[in-house]
């Protein structure tokens, strides 16, 4: 079957292919009649538009910046690489992609870093934190036409468009279940390290950890959270200190980054066979500490489709088009030793 075209449309509405054009791309000028035939002529046909035709049409290409952490963080320099590859493989379809780093545990800095963004760019991802200054940050530049995605960390007080990233308390239940059946039946302490509480995700997370311990496994004793902003070196001092305050302690979940910290503290005293470790994220040295058995399970998201994702949604966003909600939906995986990919 031969592919119907703006022509097709044109002859079925009786009007002229460039009347076609203006209300297809919702441009002004056209009776609201005429617009109620058109749009019943390509309800019609089903005339699907030519997207990557009218996107290599635009007079300038589209212009979207992901801003992302600075630091240490494993996950976080993956996600970066990931947006420059994507950026690479879109050019051709005029698609420009930027990147920004900045201290995401800051909300006054990265407020002022949103903020700089000014209307330079159709859309914007960023790694959000859940802080007054942020959600205001967010909400001027959708104010400006700016699209706004909130990445891996959400901001759902504010105007942004849409979050892609994981769901972070079903994250948070499934490292719960996972430590409670490690464990078998042991009695003890459980510590948890995060990033920042002021990170939507490591509060999710915290939350859903903690409903499936106390709902399921009784027996195990939650410790307060401790916070070690995502460096490993901040994050082995915290484990150092837990572990040396807690000797019965016999489960640990490392809601953010970090895991290199938490390993070594583990190795050093000699304890990585008796405490079950629930982390997050499969970077190149997580995978190690996972064969050698130093961490039991990790719960991984695709950074490459997480910013392949980002992408999308900020393209549909520009357009006007919808978002496909199956296509754009972030799997949880979890990896023990024996599936690692």
């Amino acid at each position: 079957m031969a592919k119907i075209t703006t022509q097709d449309v044109a002859r079925a509405a009786g009007v002229s292919i460039a009347t076609v054009d203006r209300v297809i791309n919702k441009r002004p000028g056209v009776r609201p009649v005429t617009v109620e035939r058109v749009e019943d002529a390509v309800r019609r046909l089903d005339y699907q538009p030519d997207r990557l035709a009218a996107r290599l049409a635009r007079a300038r290409d589209y212009r979207f910046c992901f801003v992302l952490p600075t630091g240490p963080n494993m996950f976080m320099q993956g996600l970066h690489d990931e947006v420059v590859g994507t950026g690479q493989r879109v050019k051709p379809d005029r698609i420009e992609i930027f990147a920004e780093s900045t201290d995401v545990f800051d909300g006054p800095r990265l407020a002022e870093k949103l903020t700089a963004l000014g209307d330079d760019y159709d859309g914007v991802a960023v790694v959000a934190l859940d802080h007054p200054a942020v959600r205001e940050a967010i909400n001027g530049l959708v104010e400006a036409g700016v699209k706004v995605a909130t990445l891996v960390s959400d901001a759902p007080g504010s105007r942004r468009q849409h979050f892609v990233g994981v769901d972070n308390s079903a994250a948070g239940r499934t490292a719960g279940s996972l430590l409670g059946r490690f464990l078998g039946g042991r009695r003890g302490k459980v510590g948890l390290i995060a990033g920042s509480l002021a990170l939507r995700d490591h509060m999710e997370r915290q939350f859903g950890f903690e409903q499936v311990l106390a709902q399921e496994f009784p027996d195990l004793e939650i410790l307060p959270v401790r916070e070690g902003r995502d460096d490993f070196a901040r994050v082995e001092a915290v484990a150092r200190e837990l572990l040396a305050d807690c000797p019965d302690l016999i489960g640990l979940y490392n809601v953010g980054a970090g895991n290199r910290g938490i390993v070594a503290a583990l190795e050093a005293a000699g304890r990585q066979d008796e405490v079950v470790f629930i982390a997050h994220e499969l970077t190149a040295y997580s995978r190690k500490a996972l064969v050698r058995g130093s961490i039991d399970a990790i719960i991984n998201q695709d950074a490459g489709h997480e910013v392949r994702s980002a992408t999308r949604v900020l393209l549909a966003l520009t357009d006007g088009e919808e978002i496909v909600p199956g296509q754009e939906r972030i799997r949880i995986d979890i990896f023990i030793r024996d599936n690692l990919p």
